[in-house]
This record gives C-alpha cells, sequence and structure tokens, in this order.
C-alpha cells in the first residue's frame, strides 16, 4: 500500500470517527506522558525528551510525532523564536490543560484503585485455571 492510499484510509477513518482518534491520541503511551509533563510547565523539546524518558524511553522520531498529532488537535502549542541557535517552546492551549487535567485525574485514579485491579485480575486468572483443570478432567 502506497503512501498516497495510507494517507486516504486515514483520512476517510477520521471522518467516519473523529472522536475515537482524538481519544487515542490523547490516551496513547506517549500522548499522555506530554500532556501529563506539559501540565506543570512549558518545555523545550530536548527537556520534554529528558522529562519523559525519567518514565519511559522515547525516541525522538516518536516523541516529534506525538507533539505534531497533539499541535493539530488543538492541544499542544509550538512557539518557534526566531534566534539563533532555534528555540521551540512546547506548552498547552486551554484545550490541551483541559485534556491534561482529565488524564492526570485518571492516571491518579488508576494509582488509587491498583489493589482492586490487581484483585480482579487474581480473582479472573483463578477462575481460569479452574475452568482449564476442569476441561481436563472430562
Amino acid at each position: 500500500m502506497g503512501v498516497s492510499e495510507m494517507r486516504e484510509k486515514w483520512v476517510q477513518a477520521e471522518a467516519l470517527c473523529p472522536h475515537r482518534l482524538v481519544l487515542e491520541h490523547v490516551t496513547s503511551r506517549w500522548g499522555v506522558l506530554v500532556l501529563d509533563a506539559l501540565l506543570d510547565r512549558s518545555y523545550r523539546f530536548s527537556e520534554l525528551r529528558r522529562e519523559i524518558g525519567s518514565v519511559a524511553k522515547v525516541s525522538e522520531k516518536m516523541l516529534t510525532q506525538t507533539l505534531q498529532t497533539l499541535e493539530r488537535d488543538g492541544f499542544v502549542h509550538r512557539d518557534a523564536k526566531p534566534v539563533i541557535p532555534p528555540r521551540v517552546d512546547y506548552s498547552l492551549t486551554p484545550l490541551g490543560r483541559e485534556a491534561a487535567e482529565r488524564v492526570r485525574a485518571l492516571a491518579h485514579w488508576t494509582g488509587v484503585r491498583m489493589d482492586d485491579v490487581q484483585r480482579a485480575r487474581e480473582a479472573y486468572d483463578e477462575a481460569k485455571r479452574r475452568e482449564a483443570a476442569a476441561a481436563a478432567l472430562n
């Protein structure tokens, strides 16, 4: 499949379900980390990469793509200053701040409720083990 065909499929998918794509951008692995970091302050690219790198290693390419996607969606503001060497700062727009606050709240909630999630996982796994054992006996 060529680049133009892939682009056309992407445009069609976006037209059919635009809110799902935005949700994917916000809740992606790197989207969550970028929004969370920028909620605290603006960052230059290298600073943001180091900040996110303290949690998970992100490639320059992936961070660039994530920032461009979030900028396109209206969540991130890219401020390129015409100085030498070039200086680019990234910050949240009001829409981005709203999304980041919700993402951070969800992250906090998962931390608070992780014990309950772990218990549910263990109960599920135990039930599956019992089902498998019972099936093996029959």
